[in-house]
């Protein structure tokens, strides 16, 4: 029973003990910060369930273990104890999420205690090293690459569905044709949070920004066209959505990189990012 008692779903009670575990990571917390700031915390606007292990002190004390479940589930904190609560109550219904993200104690830990229900994994990625950037980079910048137009879509979709499938392993357009996928590109281009390089109409480096909370936009999908890499666009095209994100929307840039993609971080490096935490990834 104590184990069960220590994770519950979060409330508007629970608001100020959230948003203070939130600040004390911003930048790993970033893609729950962000909905958080927008939805609150009614599961229905926030798109999925934030979870709470309290420890002795309960709603008048601080929150030991935060676990945000929905498209992806995200345990941002907690020990042995609260990792297992947030397993218990996981297990108590099907499986939805697409994957475990986060920081890598808390993925690697919640994932021994899911693994025998929810495993095996189609990919586990153990090493991800999460790098953030507060000042303007020190690479030059790519002056070509620009917010991509609600009216360029149709040719902005071949580049991200070509990253997805390279980056994720699966077709996003799997299951509604892509529809879905489709649609959440167009949210990003129609808030000015995906950018491009195009030569002769063609896409030939793209980025976004997939989370941007108050303080830290986290950047994603950074793809370079397979006939122009060894050219320098993937450095100076992510120097460019970085120096946007610094000095044009006042937040740190954050992205993170598998360990083993040596290119990537020695570019990331140049750019002036630093490492600031470790993610882990855990894909079905």
């Amino acid at each position: 029973m104590l184990r069960l008692a220590g994770a519950r779903l979060l409330d508007d009670k629970d608001y100020p003990a959230v948003r203070a575990a939130l600040a004390a990571d911003p930048v790993g917390s970033c893609m729950v910060s962000a909905r958080v700031e927008v939805a609150g915390l009614d599961p229905w606007r926030l798109g999925g369930e934030l979870w709470g292990a309290d420890g002795r002190a309960g709603r008048s004390g601080a929150l030991h273990g935060l676990c945000f479940s929905g498209p992806n589930m995200i345990p941002l904190r907690g020990n042995a104890a609260a990792l297992r609560s947030f397993a218990d109550r996981a297990l108590r219904r099907q499986r939805t999420c697409s994957s475990l993200v986060g920081p890598s104690e808390q993925v690697l830990g919640l994932w021994d205690e899911l693994a025998a229900e929810w495993g095996p994994a189609r990919e586990i990625r153990q090493d991800q090293p999460l790098m953030a950037l507060d000042r303007l980079p020190t690479a030059p910048v790519d002056r070509e690459v620009r917010p991509v137009r609600p009216d360029e879509l149709d040719r902005y979709l071949p580049a991200a569905i070509a990253m997805f499938i390279e980056e994720v392993g699966v077709d996003p357009r799997a299951g509604d044709g892509g529809a879905s996928y489709r649609a959440r590109v167009a949210e990003l281009i129609a808030g000015g949070r995906a950018f491009a390089r195009f030569e002769n109409g063609e896409v030939v480096f793209k980025a976004e920004i997939g989370a941007l909370s108050e303080t830290v936009g986290q950047i994603q999908g950074v793809w370079v066209h397979p006939d122009r890499r060894g050219h320098g666009l993937g450095s100076a095209g992510t120097a460019a959505v970085s120096a946007r994100l610094v000095r044009g929307m006042g937040r740190v840039a954050s992205l993170y990189v598998n360990s083993f993609n040596s290119p990537a971080l020695a570019a990331y490096r140049k750019i002036g990012f630093r490492q600031v935490g470790r993610y882990a990834t855990v894909l079905f």
